[in-house]
């Protein structure tokens, strides 16, 4: 009696439902099997589950889009400071979208460091376009019926999460977030970023078939956007689907702007305090950056102004009437730096060069010395070095032994001196292709007896020839030189196109150098 009753019920509801003509057969199909089939019985339990699924997906519906550049670029400015070139693209999106708007296809990927905001900015993007926002974390999904959806031959089966992302925006046309797409892993179930091909392929998604659902499902509506903190673990038939956009750390300015605009009057609110209680000065916020905290975005930031908060709302309890985070006052409320910054030397030495490294933490000074003692020939290589730092070592020894009369080294120096490089912080593991020049004029200085300039630091990789290549991360690294008071940073002459991305202030206090060769950056960081 029930299952009549229940299909009566469907029946009706399918009816009246805006769902297109083939599919209401189909569920109308159902139902007929359902209403014949005898109480209580498992089977009966999967196909009102179908059932009910397929009425809740939002056939049809769509939210009003609101493609207006001036109120969404304010949305974006007041939830966001910084970012400006993610900005940039999300504002020409919604000026194309306005001028067309059943343009299709934008599948976006962030990828940048931990903290710097890539699923805040998606929010932002659905407010901005009054979409609705649905977000999927992938961070550990090793089954392809996460995705797709279960088959329904047994009991228990589930649609995927694309179908349940749609259910819960309400919408045909939502924002639709995949988070941490770099951590999708595979298994014996098959490959998640299989699935993940048909969703995010322009030409395919119109027609999306969950193994559930078993109906095709139109996402071509929907505006994707993945996160993912680094491409290499992205399989490259999906990275070709996405637009990546690469988000870099933020430097001090801009988490300075960020700590005053959103995180300290968020976490004033999140602690009962009001900003006439509890002012937090700009002088103990730059304090928090540099001393506090070592990162690329700012989560750490916002967890240190919080126990600024607590310690502050706690002495207002106890009966002060008014706080004034000073530095001073900062250092007594956390205790002592956990960063000391690091600096330039007082003088000019031989041997020892200032280097520019990028960490998953930001730019940093990577010192390098080279020390040579009476011996038979041998390199030595110690500081926790991998192998492209090893390599860039061996080239840097080959082009100084190839070019020694020009260098005005000792021709048979290679036999009768052992050559020690070292890289200071031995316990943590460094490599890449970016300490080659630095590497070759640490052992030219040592060699040849000339000191090295103690306000240059350098950055780039060299070839047997001693032609300088572009690198990478060049925003984190001149951000670490100019905190250590360098005057100078040879780059690459290719990478000279980066400096335009650059902090204004970072801009004005160095002057960036751009070479092709190694011969170049002896003349400028050596002495005579």
């Amino acid at each position: 009696m029930e299952e009549s009753e229940d299909s009566d019920e469907y029946y009706s509801k399918i009816n009246n439902s805006e769902i297109p003509d083939d599919i209401k057969e189909k569920l109308l199909a159902e139902n007929a099997k359902l209403a014949k089939m005898p109480f209580g019985t498992p089977e009966a339990t999967v196909i009102r589950n179908y059932i009910e699924t397929c009425l809740e997906l939002p056939w049809g519906k769509k939210s009003k889009d609101s493609m207006n550049i001036v109120k969404a670029k304010k949305v974006l400015d007041k939830d966001h400071d910084g970012i400006e070139k993610v900005k940039e693209r999300i504002l020409e999106f919604i000026a194309v979208k306005q001028l067309r708007p059943d343009l299709k296809g934008q599948i976006l990927c962030f990828v940048g460091p931990p903290g710097v905001g890539k699923t805040s900015i998606a929010k932002s993007i659905a407010t901005a376009t009054g979409k609705e926002f649905a977000r999927i974390s992938l961070g550990g999904i090793r089954d392809e019926a996460e995705i797709r959806g279960h088959r329904r031959t047994y009991i228990g089966a589930m649609p995927g999460r694309i179908i349940n992302a749609l259910k819960l925006a309400g919408t045909s046309n939502p924002v639709i977030l995949f988070d941490e797409l770099d951590k999708l892993t595979k298994d014996a179930h098959g490959d998640p970023t299989s699935a993940m091909l048909e969703v995010l392929d322009v030409e395919q998604n119109n027609a999306f078939r969950d193994n559930f659902i078993e109906i095709p499902v139109d996402l071509s509506e929907c505006l994707f956007i993945a996160t993912a903190n680094t491409t290499e673990t992205i399989p490259a038939p999906l990275l070709d689907r996405l637009e990546v956009i690469n988000m870099d750390s933020y430097s001090d300015k801009e988490k300075l702007a960020i700590a005053k605009n959103h995180l300290i009057p968020k976490q004033l609110k999140l602690h009962g305090l009001k900003s006439s209680q509890c002012k937090i000065t700009d002088a103990a916020v730059k304090e928090l950056i540099t001393s506090y905290t070592r990162e690329n975005g700012v989560r750490n930031l916002e967890r240190e102004i919080a126990s600024v908060c607590r310690k502050s709302a706690r002495r207002i309890v106890e009966g002060a009437a008014k706080i004034n985070v000073t530095v001073p006052m900062l250092c007594e409320m956390l205790g002592p730096k956990k960063f000391l910054p690091d600096s330039i030397y007082d003088s000019d030495e031989v041997g020892i060069v200032n280097g520019l490294a990028w960490t998953y933490l930001g730019g940093d000074m990577l010192r390098i010395e080279c020390s040579s003692m009476k011996g038979t020939g041998k390199l030595e290589l110690t500081g926790h070095l991998g192998d492209v730092m090893k390599e860039s070592a061996l080239a840097a020894m080959s082009y100084i032994r190839k070019n020694c009369e020009a260098l005005g080294v000792e021709e048979d120096f290679f036999t009768k001196r052992d050559i020690h490089i070292h890289v200071p912080e031995g316990a943590i593991p460094k490599d890449g292709p970016s300490a080659g020049i630095t590497i070759a004029t640490a052992m030219l200085s040592e060699l040849t007896g000339r000191t090295v300039r103690r306000d240059v630091c350098m950055t780039g990789e060299i070839t047997l020839t001693g032609r300088v290549l572009p690198i990478g991360g060049l925003k984190e690294k001149s951000m670490a030189a100019y905190k250590c008071g360098a005057k100078r940073v040879i780059i690459p002459s290719e990478n000279a196109a980066d400096i335009t991305k650059f902090d204004s202030e970072v801009k004005e206090a160095i002057e960036f150098i751009p070479v092709k060769h190694i011969s170049e950056v002896f003349d400028i960081a050596l002495n005579k």
